[in-house]
Formats: C-alpha cells, sequence, structure tokens
C-alpha cells in the first residue's frame, strides 16, 4: 500500500559529518512519498558534508524557520547531531516541534539532540549503543530495538535500521 504525504512538509537536518544514509534515505524515501521535503542546516544555502564527504546544500536557515511550517522534523545521525547540539536555532526546531506535537525522528546519535532540546524525559527509546548513556541520563528507557515509537516520537539505532525508521514516520504522518 502506497501512502500519500501530498501536503506535508518534513524538515530534515544537516550539519558536517552527518551519516550518507541516515540523511539521504529519509529525504529520498519521503519524497517518494509525496511529501516536500526542506533540508535545514545553521546557514541557508551552505554545503554540509557527510563523514564521507557527499554534499548535502541546506535549502532554509534553522533560525529562518519554525516548526509550525513543518509536519515532522528528521534528525540524522553520524557525527553531526554533535554540532547540531551547540546550534540554538537547531535545538529550538526539535523541541518546538516536539512541544506542538509534530513527528520528531532521530537515528543513531541523533539522540543527543534529543538530549539537548530536553524531550527524552520519562520516554521510551532507542539509539547507537555508544549513546544509550547520554539518553538515559536525560531520563529516557532505553530499548534495543530496529524502531521505537513513543508516540510521535521515532528513535532507531543505525543505517540498518533505516526501512523501519522511515516507514513509522511515514505511517504516522499518513494517519
Amino acid at each position: 500500500m502506497a501512502e500519500t504525504l501530498q501536503g506535508k512538509r518534513v524538515a530534515v537536518l544537516a550539519e558536517n559529518l552527518y551519516e550518507n544514509l541516515e540523511l539521504w534515505y529519509p529525504v529520498l524515501r519521503l519524497r517518494e512519498a509525496g511529501a516536500e521535503v526542506v533540508i535545514v542546516g545553521p546557514q541557508a544555502g551552505q554545503t554540509y558534508t557527510s563523514k564521507e564527504g557527499y554534499p548535502a546544500k541546506a535549502d532554509a536557515a534553522a533560525a529562518d524557520v519554525s516548526a509550525a511550517q513543518f509536519d515532522a522534523v528528521v534528525v540524522p545521525g553520524g557525527y553531526a547531531p554533535d554540532r547540531m547540539r551547540r546550534n540554538d536555532a537547531m535545538v529550538r526546531l526539535v523541541r518546538e516541534a516536539h512541544e506542538q506535537g509534530k513527528v520528531v525522528a532521530a537515528i543513531c546519535h541523533a539522540g543527543w539532540m534529543l538530549a539537548e532540546a530536553g524531550i527524552l524525559h520519562g520516554r521510551t527509546v532507542t539509539c547507537v549503543t555508544a549513546i544509550r548513556t547520554d539518553v538515559v541520563n536525560a531520563g529516557a528507557t532505553y530499548v534495543d530495538r530496529e524502531v521505537v515509537v513513543d508516540g510521535r516520537l521515532v528513535t532507531s539505532r543505525t543505517p540498518a535500521d533505516l526501512p523501519a525508521f522511515c516507514r513509522e514516520i511515514i505511517r504516522l504522518l499518513a494517519g
């Protein structure tokens, strides 16, 4: 069954050292499902490179957008979330999306952004095991599963989990 996300807008965050598949798989899969995907970085028009040097050009700057403009925010992993969590506008976007009941999805090291946004307390999530202690210390219950959906919060561990990760994002947006 093909889901249609016509009329849905999704922000996918970008910063240097992102994980290739964790940014591009959701971008392409969500576009394929009909969503308008906006790559949001610290600066509009700037190109951010993955750990392997693959480029992603930001369509918009985090400071110039608001959660109200989107139905979901997707945070890819790699080492980019360590840079993203130092950018107040990017953290604000994630926090406000969560507060407004939007879908917030994070994979791998992106749990760092959820912790920085202060939205993990009392939630059940998964992430790459390297940051398990960080999410637990931020108040979450960690479980080792390919995807965890807690309300409108979707989390996954690694690139191998991307099919399940995107399936659940699409399911929530289409529902």
